[in-house]
């Protein structure tokens, strides 16, 4: 509250220092006419007559108020801009209306020699309008060109449509540097009598429609650059900043030297190059001060606001939390950093939209660079539960020790932002859900690909169920939490549900958590989630795998909709194979798709203390994919090879026997 009184009357302060003034500004010497006719104004350096101007170059003839430029032929001056240094002035076309005979050129050249113009680079395109082609060249190089294309002959151009000029019937071009001179070669298609123009025009005059062209009076308006150098008197306005040096480039390596007296409309008005040129001033220095003494005390105030405000949301997200467990675990400091906010938002662009990875149910994954080169995965969580924030500094911490080339590693957390970012390692392939479900035909998903990731999320899961030093459940284990790498190894992702447990302990929940079509029915009719609720989702992983289906179909009905439960009503139909991928009828063996098959419905079991652990899964994989060799010959290509092989599955203390057959044409 006192820094903002003291804003407040620093404000009042400075706007009774500010002084204004209501003198007419100068523009032209004294004694000179600073406008020709009723339209063009003619500010110094240029002048209506010798001894108005800086030097002869500047010079500007006034006749029947119509000014012209007399060092350059008497061209007609149509404007001068002193923020810009240009001067806008008429210039003659090229054409091949006078020679409409079949691909006919034209050549113009123009040369500003000695003189202190250049063709400005910022201000001018080049334009050919009617059928044909056009080049513009600089010392015999081509440095730009376009060329049209007419429908049913139409040559015409309506200046409303200049600014599509974009190959029918005209087409347009940029200089790559400002010129002293140039030649321009048109070559028109002809044949039909109709006319076409090539010329270098001020863009604006272009765009905006303020000329027209005609076969007799065929000029446009084009913008020079005018330059001052050392040689000339120069003296800039006694209010206004000093004299500024440029260097323009023409090309080749070359450039010319000029100097300019700036002009800040904003600051005061008139003709900045001249001395008294900015007596008729609108606004005193005193406003300037105000503008800027404002600006950086609202700069200081806002930081000094958002400096507390990072404070206070590192205290709320579990800072003070996280600095605890480094202090009383020294071997944990450098192993779960601490990001700043500032890092993030460079590293992301501000969260730019463009950023976006993926939208899930606990937050949005960006993508971010680091400034040491990193590319990394900065989850924003959509709320923040402050009583759980004990338990979620708890398992940042140990994530972040979790260290296996299957799992994506945690690299650290931001809790100065008003809800937690988590950043991890960046993988680059998507997820095996749009490997599966969204690719074409034209990237088949081999059975040694498919083994090969199966085997590595097994291996992952049983890491985090039984190698940590605190068992890990994951609890949303599904094919868009999979991601590959440019090697296609699969990587275990998205810790926000995931819980860790004491070892034997089930985990009790007041609300179940997961994702539809994935979620055990043990763990949803019980609340209860242990290591084999982890299981029967990778089962339907597992089975998304062996049949390339989504988990929940949009086209099935009834039980069939879930992936799962249509899985088991095929294998105890009798008919699996008719839900298969083609791909792995076409590659595996017998031998192989039965022992998937049997591990898959053993994950599926309804009775959670009858699906194997993660790690009998991931030895029994590991085997089946040992043992398969990668080929492209069809072996399981008809149904008779599984005509009378029988399954046998264990459930609990029952056993029933299903038959592998499937009785469908192939």
């Amino acid at each position: 509250m006192k820094l903002f009184q003291a804003y407040i009357y620093l404000l009042f302060f400075l706007i009774l220092l500010t002084p204004t003034s209501t003198a007419i500004p100068n523009y032209a010497k004294k004694g000179c006419d600073d406008t020709c006719g009723n339209n063009v104004a003619i500010p110094y350096p240029f002048g209506i007559g010798a001894d108005c101007a800086i030097n002869q170059w500047y010079t500007i003839y006034c006749n029947n108020s119509t000014p012209y430029l007399t060092s350059l032929n008497h061209l007609e001056v149509l404007g001068v801009n002193l923020e810009d240094q240009t001067i806008t002035v008429n210039t003659p076309t090229v054409s091949y209306c006078q020679n409409p005979a079949q691909n006919s050129s034209q050549t113009m050249s123009i040369d500003l020699g000695t003189t202190p113009f250049l063709f400005s680079k910022l201000h001018n395109k080049f334009v050919l309008e009617g059928c044909g082609t056009a080049a513009m060249m600089d010392n015999g190089t081509v440095i730009t060109g376009c060329s049209t294309s007419c429908l049913n002959n139409d040559t015409s151009t309506d200046f409303t449509e200049r600014n599509k000029c974009f190959g029918i019937s005209c087409c347009q071009a940029a200089i790559p540097h400002y010129l002293k001179s140039y030649s321009m070669n048109v070559t028109g298609l002809g044949g039909d009598g109709g006319c076409g123009f090539g010329f270098l025009v001020d863009e604006d005059s272009y765009v905006n429609g303020r000329f027209s062209i005609a076969v007799n009076n065929a000029v446009v308006p084009v913008s020079l650059l005018w330059t001052v150098t050392s040689s000339d008197t120069l003296v800039c306005c006694r209010r206004g900043p000093s004299i500024r040096k440029l260097e323009v480039n023409t090309g080749n390596g070359n450039s010319v030297k000029s100097r300019k007296c700036p002009l800040y409309n904003n600051i005061y008005k008139g003709n900045p190059y001249l001395y008294d040129g900015c007596e008729g001033v609108s606004t005193s220095m005193g406003v300037l001060l105000l503008v800027t003494t404002s600006y950086t005390l609202y700069k200081w105030i806002k930081k000094t606001k958002e400096k507390r405000q990072r404070k206070r949301f590192f205290k709320r997200n579990g800072g003070l939390l996280l600095k605890q467990q480094q202090e009383a675990d020294p071997s944990l400091v450098g192993k779960t950093i601490h990001f700043t906010s500032r890092e993030l938002e460079k590293a992301t662009d501000n969260f730019n939209k463009n950023r976006i990875l993926g939208r899930g149910g606990q937050g949005t994954v960006y993508k971010g660079m680091l400034v040491d080169g990193r590319t990394v995965a900065i989850k924003k969580s959509k709320v923040v539960d402050e009583s759980q924030l004990e338990q979620f500094i708890n398992e940042v911490v140990i994530l972040s020790q979790v260290n296996h080339r299957n799992v994506v590693k945690l690299l650290g957390c931001c809790l100065e932002t008003d809800v937690p970012l988590l950043v991890s390692e960046f993988v680059s392939n998507g997820t095996l859900y749009d490997c599966l479900h969204n690719k074409t035909d034209e990237f088949p998903v081999s059975l040694n690909m498919r083994l090969q990731i199966a085997t590595e999320i097994a291996g992952a899961l049983a890491y985090l169920h039984s190698a940590t030093s605190i068992p890990i459940y994951h609890r949303d284990i599904k094919t868009t939490n999979i991601l590959l790498d440019e090697k296609y190894r699969a990587k275990v992702s998205d810790f926000g549900t995931s819980r860790f447990v004491s070892i034997e302990q089930t985990h009790l929940t007041t609300l179940v958590k997961g994702t539809f079509g994935y979620l055990d029915p043990e763990y949803f009719r019980s609340s209860q989630f242990t290591e084999k609720s982890d299981v029967y989702s990778f089962g339907v992983v597992l089975v998304e795998l062996l049949t390339r289906e989504r988990p929940i179909s949009l086209t099935k009905f009834g039980e069939n909709r879930s992936l799962a439960t249509h899985f088991m009503l095929a294998m105890e139909e009798g008919h699996a194979m008719s839900i298969f991928d083609a791909v792995l009828i076409k590659e595996g063996t017998r031998d192989e798709l039965l022992s998937l098959a049997s591990l898959a419905m053993r994950c599926l079991n309804l009775n959670g203390k009858y699906r194997p652990t993660m790690k009998e899964v991931a030895i029994e994989l590991e085997n089946i994919r040992t043992s398969h060799i990668p080929s492209t010959v069809q072996t399981c290509t008809t149904p008779d090879v599984y005509g009378e092989e029988v399954l046998m599955l264990t459930y609990g203390e029952s056993s029933r026997f299903l038959s592998f057959n499937d009785n469908r044409s192939q």
